[in-house]
């Protein structure tokens, strides 16, 4: 077969019978190869129909996850496939292609190949462009007169693997983008046990409010000022956090949850990932991060790798700093997904006037702002945002609790996720999200 390259929609026959698909661009942004066999009707036949990095092999042997390579600047990732072993159940294979940690306009030089695996001859080629999305399928496989062809396709989605993966029947959230199986294993026992409860219970919430499946960036803000002193030290703030892995579990478009602590100043703490739960945990203790709240000790030594000086963050209630650093996160990091903040204080609020212009300024950018309130402390502008006028949706979110340690986790779960929903279909009516 002569070289060819293709446009969207165009299809060639493929006359060997052994091929390699390969999916190339220049280094930087991560990208990932997959292969989903897709029956009659469009869906799998179960879940090994999909082929990828963490399972590389189909219990048929005839589609392989080959992995990476790289040449001259040039990464690419590899799928074998030998389409005279293909199952009769198998109509076509769907060839996808996902990054990891960014979106597909980032990635320069992206094709897909399709390569003869006996004379390294090019069968065809595809030049992809792509936008805000974090999957794309690239192109088809598919039996046609009792031939194999190849199609070019160029679909994405902006809702990474699950996106995919609901479309074709394949339950992933567990094994793939989300983390969770390999992941969940680290965990010990209780707390493993804890967070599958907790999961589904999200799962649960989620239904409610009509958002099954969704996906999206999930990030954590804690209050660290002075008057959360009790709450760290009785372990709430270490609770809380443990609830909300649940959360990024469930519903996290990468499975790393990002994690910011503030008081007079912000601080950027490791992202959080659901294996790294009881370490991780160290940054909301007492004693941790070069004394927490230890404010009386005139010598340290050097902190570890990743842990911040919580000396440096103060001990004042200055909202308005680390909201305005999360948004430049955001702005300078975009997800396919939309981005929820979880963001736990106990009151204090006095910069009324600061808050309220990072809020409206951020009405226009793709994030929701969940505040939770720990006590009966004064809340401010963050309780009285929802009444004020002017805001083409309503991005906010507030409610607060007098113990959150007492409050059930359904119960918590469903104040945490009614209004999201929400906002996600007013904000794609208003093009804020694609």
């Amino acid at each position: 077969m002569a070289e060819r390259s293709l446009g969207a929609g165009a299809n060639v026959p493929v006359d060997v019978g052994v091929v390699r698909v390969e999916v190339s661009w220049v280094g930087g942004v991560e990208v990932d190869a997959s292969a989903v066999l897709v029956a009659a009707g469009g869906r799998v036949r179960g879940d090994g129909d999909f082929v990828f990095y963490n399972q590389p092999q189909h219990a048929s042997g005839a589609v392989v996850h080959q992995g990476k390579v790289g040449a001259g600047g040039v990464v690419t990732d590899r799928i074998g496939v030998d389409l005279a072993g293909v199952e009769p159940g198998v109509e076509r294979i769907v060839l996808a292609a996902s990054v990891d940690g960014g979106v597909f306009g980032q990635v320069r030089g992206l094709v897909l190949r399709l390569v003869d695996a006996g004379t390294e001859g090019e069968l065809a080629r595809f030049e992809m462009v792509a936008g805000s999305e974090t999957v794309l399928i690239g192109g088809e496989l598919y039996r046609r007169g009792g031939q194999w062809r190849f199609r070019a396709l160029g679909q994405g989605y902006a809702s990474g693997l699950a996106g995919l993966a609901a479309d074709f029947g394949v339950t992933v959230d567990q094994q793939g983008q989300q983390g969770g199986g390999a992941e969940e294993a680290r965990l010990p026992d209780g707390m493993r046990e804890r967070l599958s409860l907790r999961k589904r219970q999200v799962a649960v919430s989620l239904e409610k409010h009509g958002a099954t499946g969704m996906v999206a960036r999930v990030v954590l803000v804690l209050d660290a000022s002075g008057s959360m002193s009790a709450l760290y030290a009785r372990g709430v703030v270490a609770d809380v956090v443990e609830r909300m892995v649940a959360v990024a579990a469930q519903l996290d478009d990468d499975g790393a949850m990002q994690a910011w602590t503030f008081a007079s100043n912000p601080a950027r703490l490791p992202d959080l990932r659901v294996g790294e739960l009881p370490e991780w945990l160290r940054h909301v203790r007492v004693g941790q991060l070069g004394g927490l709240f230890g404010r009386r000790l005139r010598r340290r030594a050097p902190l570890p790798d990743g842990e911040v000086d919580m000396k440096e963050v103060g001990i004042g209630n200055e909202e308005q700093k680390v909201i305005a650093e999360v948004r430049e996160y955001v702005r300078r990091n975009p997800a396919g997904a939309p981005t929820l903040v979880l963001f736990f204080s106990d009151g204090g609020v006095y910069r009324n006037a600061e808050i309220e212009r990072e809020l409206r300024e951020a009405v226009e950018e793709p994030v929701f702002w969940q505040f939770v309130g720990l006590g009966r402390s004064d809340y401010g502008v963050l309780q009285r945002f929802d009444e004020l006028p002017g805001r083409r949706v309503d991005n906010v979110g507030f409610f607060s609790v007098d113990d959150i340690s007492t409050l059930p986790d359904p119960e918590l779960y469903d104040r945490l996720l009614s209004q999201f929903p929400r906002w996600v279909t007013a904000a794609r009516r208003a093009g804020i999200l694609r």
